[in-house]
């Protein structure tokens, strides 16, 4: 009888624990859904902040760029004149310099999405707080799956999904704690954290289970979340160069006399300078890349502790070292003049790229010891 009452008690306990996931696993599933739905409150109300900004800043910067120079026809007379003496010295428009001739220009940041309006303002701090809301409600929708499956929540794309937008939220906010003027930011991070989801919840989604057993060690919880981190990382540069090349472009035009239509005029200026923009997506890139470094290591490691080798060329290990020498590159052309700018940036791409594929399409597309897509 003691024996039956054991088992029976057993049995017992392993079905309680079996409920006790799935109705974690559930509620997992509604903070993740709960969470989109902040986001897209979020989402609404950015785009709120870029369309109630004023734009009474923007148009005297970008008619002080694009004036005339004096005697020219059409021209407009100087805003800007200094008293001296009983006499009145006109100050000249300060000349735009194109990055690629000279290195750099003398243009200011814009005033960011709010344009300087104080409604903009007050929408832009709204969307904010609700990407705080959204953060913590998808924070504890990863913390729930993980208790749920009692281990690390990155064991499959789905889970790894929600892990990266949540981080990638999260370097978002460190910025903005920090006092780094990156709100404009905010917009293109909740749109594509809005996709990752939506993919997520539809494509990858994958029941909650157990590992396989090469995955089953402490490297899951140091290679996989410096793999998470850096991406996150590696996609607010990428961002930040692509609205590089973009405000790049729109000054050149100004510089060379044309005139940007007003969408784009309105958009552009509010934005930093793209000598600004150029600064930051460089500086994330390389303070992130010797931790990418690391992670290409540690997953050597961790290879050498499951499969008894550091490196055998799997696809996921190929794309991982591609990404690496293409970052590096990267950060190597930033340090040479001929290819800072414009052509730095189209690497810096190239790099993100192929950490795109390495993620999604290694995952999805390719078989390999790494294939833990789980869809």
């Amino acid at each position: 009888m003691s024996a039956l009452a054991t088992a029976t008690d057993l049995v017992h306990t392993t079905t309680l624990a079996a409920a006790t996931n799935e109705n974690l696993a559930n509620i997992s599933n509604t903070l993740i859904y709960s969470a989109m739905a902040v986001y897209t409150l979020a989402f609404f109300t950015y785009i709120a902040e870029w369309t109630f900004g004023s734009r009474s800043k923007i148009s005297r910067t970008a008619a002080a760029l694009t004036a005339k120079p004096a005697g020219a026809a059409g021209a407009k007379a100087p805003e800007v004149t200094v008293k001296n003496a009983g006499g009145t010295a006109v100050l000249e428009r300060p000349k735009v310099v194109v990055r690629a001739a000279a290195g750099a220009r003398d243009v200011p940041d814009g005033p960011g999405a709010h344009g300087g309006d104080e409604q903009g303002d007050l929408y832009g701090r709204i969307a904010v707080s609700l990407t705080v809301v959204a953060f913590l409600v998808e924070f504890a929708g990863v913390l729930a799956r993980a208790l749920s499956v009692q281990r690390a929540p990155w064991g499959n794309m789905y889970e790894f999904n929600l892990t990266f937008s949540t981080t990638a939220v999260g370097v978002y906010l460190v910025f903005l704690a920090l006092k780094k003027d990156i709100r404009w930011l905010g917009l293109p991070l909740v749109t594509s954290v809005l996709l990752d989801l939506g993919l997520a919840v539809t494509v990858l989604y994958t029941a909650s289970d157990q590992l396989v057993p090469a995955l089953h060690s402490y490297w899951l919880y140091i290679h996989v979340s410096t793999a998470i981190l850096c991406g996150a990382v590696f996609y607010v540069g990428a961002v930040a160069t692509i609205l590089y090349l973009f405000k790049d472009s729109y000054e050149n035009k100004l510089a060379s006399g044309g005139k940007p239509g007003t969408f784009a005029t309105s958009v552009m200026e509010r934005l930093p300078a793209s000598a600004s923009l150029d600064k930051f997506s460089y500086r994330v890139n390389a303070a992130v890349f010797p931790l990418w470094t690391f992670t290409i290591i540690a997953g050597a490691i961790w290879a050498g502790d499951a499969w008894g080798r550091y490196w055998g060329w799997d696809p996921k290990e190929t794309w991982a070292f591609i990404t690496w020498v293409a970052y590096a590159t990267y950060l190597h052309a930033r340090a040479t003049a001929g290819w800072k700018g414009r052509k730095a940036a189209y690497i810096a791409l190239i790099a993100f790229a192929c950490f795109l594929f390495n993620y999604y399409g290694v995952n999805i597309f390719v078989s390999g010891k790494h294939s833990y897509a789980g869809v």
